[in-house]
Order: C-alpha cells, then structure tokens, then sequence
C-alpha cells in the first residue's frame, strides 16, 4: 500500500470514530457542586414543595436513592428504580424531597440546614417546605474521620443534627434509622453497632422521643454470620438496588405505622 493510499484509510478511520467527550471542553462540577445546584433548584420550585410529605436527609446513601447506574462501574446500579416507583408521586404522601449529597458527614449537613440569616445554606428556610415526615440516615463519613473517639463523634453528630432538623421542622416526625453494616467487620464491631444501640436509646428517651421514631435497618443487610450482606451492596459501604429494595420495603410500612400513632 503506498503512503497516500495508507493516509485515505487513517482519514476514513478517524471519520468514523465514536466521539468521546474526552475530546471536548468542559468545565469540571465537583459531585457536592452538581448536587448543590440540583438541591438549590428542587428548593426553587415553591409549587413542588408544598407537596413534599416526606424529607430525607444524609449523606452519598441517602442520595443514591437518585441515581440509576454507576458511570465509574459498569454493573453498579443504585436506588432510582424504587425512588421513581414509591418516593416521586406528586399528591401522594410519601412524595419526597432528597437531601442526601455523597460525602457529606454530620457537620456538612448541619450547615446545610442552618438558616441563611446564621451563615450556613439555609435548606430549610423555605416556609412552604413542610414535611410530614423527615428521614434521617447520617454518621457513616464521620467514622473514617482522624478520631480516635470515632463512636463518640458518629453519634455526637447524628443526635446534633436529629436536634436541628426538629428545631427547623418542629411539626416533622423524624424517622431516626441506624447506620448500615460496612464490609469491615472491625468498623462494624467498635463504631457501627454501638452507635446503633447509642441512637435506639437517643429515640425512645425524652426529650428526643417526643419526636423520633428509630429504624433498625442493620439486621435487614446482614447474613446469617452477622457479616454485611455483598448481595445487597455495591462496595463496602453502598447499597445496590437489591439493597435499595429491602430499605423501601422496611421503609413503607413503617412510616405507615408511624402515620397511624402519630395523627
């Protein structure tokens, strides 16, 4: 093959490559800058929040209820199926707003909800935004923080920000749920349960039991060894969607009860 014949064949090649968005400029969104935005523009849209009957707040946990598959992890897939199904409904009475955003620990959270006039992002501030319900789940981040006292700090921060969400919803009843089994059975041993046990205790005693009812999710994401089920998670830490399923279905019925006491 001669050199301009050798040249006609690269040209039709390059023609006919996928177009990858590696070749084009883009700014980069940090993940917790993306997610800012979307909460920002959920929290806008003052006609959808006056529906919202149930608030969930936390961390990547809580905001993998949005997402479908993973775009780093071919195969990964996420809670988007159960969320679309059973949390996104309009006029119904588990339709939710999410407020999990990926990494945060109990201090990111906690200046989230704080009101704009205190200095923090004011996430709460939105007086039409009036949930029957608020769904905790946080802690987990705050385990591999530099802490010696990691037990102590996870549940620290949990019951500061179960007290600040109360002091901005005052008319929410907050599902408190324990912190799920990680695939360290060392972090499960010295910070997971005991935080858990800590957490039961911090729902069912005054003042705090006035308006929190505990979800102990562990024993659902568990094997019969005791150890974290991997059927129900992508990694050590993340729930799959077959785990996002076993939440849901612990879930419903629950606030169901909860529903029934508290009216």
């Amino acid at each position: 093959m001669n050199i301009a014949a050798s040249l006609l064949l690269l040209l039709g090649l390059a023609s006919s490559a996928p177009d990858f968005v590696s070749e084009h400029p883009k700014a980069r969104v940090e993940d917790w800058r993306h997610r800012e935005i979307e909460i920002n523009a959920a929290l806008a849209d003052t006609a959808k929040l006056k529906s919202v009957r149930l608030l969930f707040v936390g961390d990547s946990i809580t905001e993998l209820w949005l997402r479908g598959t993973n775009e780093w992890a071919p195969g990964q897939t996420y809670g988007r199926k159960f969320w679309e199904e059973s949390f996104n409904r309009p006029g119904a009475n588990t339709y939710a707003l999410n407020l999990g955003v990926s990494s945060d620990r109990s201090e990111h959270v906690l200046f989230r909800i704080l009101p704009k006039a205190e200095g923090g992002l004011g996430e709460l501030d939105a007086p039409q935004l009036d949930p029957d319900v608020i769904v905790l789940m946080i802690g987990i981040n705050n385990a591999w923080a530099p802490n010696k006292l990691a037990a102590d700090s996870v549940f620290a921060g949990a019951r500061k920000v179960l007290i600040a969400l109360h002091e901005r919803k005052p008319r929410a009843r907050i599902v408190l749920q324990s912190l799920l089994p990680t695939s360290f059975p060392a972090m499960n041993l010295a910070v997971v349960q005991p935080v858990n046990q800590r957490l039961r205790a911090l729902a069912t005693t005054l003042p705090t039991s006035g308006y929190t009812n505990y979800l102990d999710l562990y024993p659902a994401f568990v094997d019969s060894a005791g150890r974290q089920d991997r059927r129900l998670f992508n990694d050590g830490v993340h729930p799959s969607e077959a785990g996002y399923r076993v939440w849901r279905d612990r879930l419903l019925p629950f606030l169901a009860k909860v529903r029934k006491v508290t009216r």
